[in-house]
């Protein structure tokens, strides 16, 4: 039978020859275990480095999952961001042009920006590998609810306030208080005046249009009469409430037709023209307010004048000179 067994040999420099090596069983040992723990060690290694460089199948497909994810991500928030900026010109419109037409103020910002209560909302959302990415998108979809909430809100107001635009032109003053085709009963209009009486320069609230005693007064829309006076230098003079922060003044009439409560259709004769109070010759002072202010009436004549005639009337009352009261 052949011998397997390997024989090891050292030369031997003094004889010569090469001697033969015995090695014991305990260093074949040795030797067999050193070579194993290198050989472990040496795996251990590889295992490591292929966990922490080389991808699974399983970590491929995950990472590639959330790759997906992260891109979906980013093209809703995009779309958020589009949403944000159509919505941002709807209110504009809606502050702009809506409410400019029908007289209203704007939804101030700190309602239509109102944020979400509470000290962190978005708490169940943190400690995630893309927290930032997932608040960020919750934070701008809130954001958007909230504003598309209150301009819708905001246009339920403005579909009420379109039924009753009728009522609401039916309601402003956009005729002339007497009759004057020619513009020729204009007197004195809106604006700084020399006071007939004190001889002073005062800012006259109305319009004065010359008359003879007993000429037929009109409501210039539709109203309630708030109140009928005899007082101060305005004398007998009525006060038409038309809704809409709106209301008419008409002084100095030598005749009141109706009373406190009673209400009033654009055209009704409601007094006669006089010259009553602070007044040096029969005319009907006339006052248009809005929001409890004084403007000028002029700028409410165009309902029952051409263009040409509106500008000639502007041009007429807008001249200095002597009021009659």
């Amino acid at each position: 039978m052949m011998n397997l067994k390997k024989v090891k040999y050292v030369y031997n420099p003094q004889t010569l020859q090469f001697d033969t090596v015995e090695i014991s069983t305990k260093t074949r040992l040795l030797q067999l275990f050193g070579f194993l723990s290198a050989t472990l060690v040496f795996a251990f290694i590889i295992v490591v480095l292929a966990f922490k460089f080389i991808d699974s199948p399983k970590e491929k497909r995950l990472k590639r999952e959330i790759g997906v994810l992260q891109a979906q991500y980013d093209l809703i928030n995009k779309e958020l961001d589009s949403y944000s900026k159509v919505l941002a010109e709807l209110e504009d419109r809606d502050d702009n042009f809506y409410r400019v037409i029908f007289e209203t103020d704007p939804i101030p910002s700190s309602v239509r920006q109102a944020g979400i209560g509470g000290s962190s909302p978005y708490r169940d959302l943190e400690n995630y590998s893309n927290s930032d990415l997932l608040i960020s998108s919750k934070q701008k979809l809130d954001r958007i609810k909230r504003q598309v909430y209150i301009q819708s809100k905001s246009y339920d107001k403005i579909a009420d306030m379109v039924k009753n635009r009728e009522e609401f032109y039916r309601s402003m003053p956009a005729i002339q208080p007497v009759s004057n085709k020619d513009l020729k009963r204009t007197a004195s209009g809106y604006g700084m005046r020399i006071h007939p009486i004190y001889k002073t320069h005062r800012m006259h609230n109305g319009i004065d249009f010359t008359a003879p005693s007993g000429t037929d007064v009109f409501a210039t829309g539709v109203g309630v009469v708030e109140k009928v006076e005899n007082g101060s230098g305005y004398g007998n003079h009525i006060i038409i409430n038309h809704g809409y922060n709106f209301k008419t003044v008409y002084a100095h009439l030598s005749k009141v037709m109706v009373r406190e409560g009673q209400k009033i259709n654009r055209g009704d004769v409601i007094g006669k023209v006089g010259s009553t109070g602070l007044s040096t010759a029969p005319h009907l002072h006339y006052e248009v307010w809005k929001y409890n202010k004084p403007v000028n009436p002029a700028m409410y004549f165009y309902n029952d004048l051409s263009p040409d005639e509106y500008v000639q009337l502007i041009d007429i009352s807008s001249r200095m000179g002597q009021s009659f009261d």
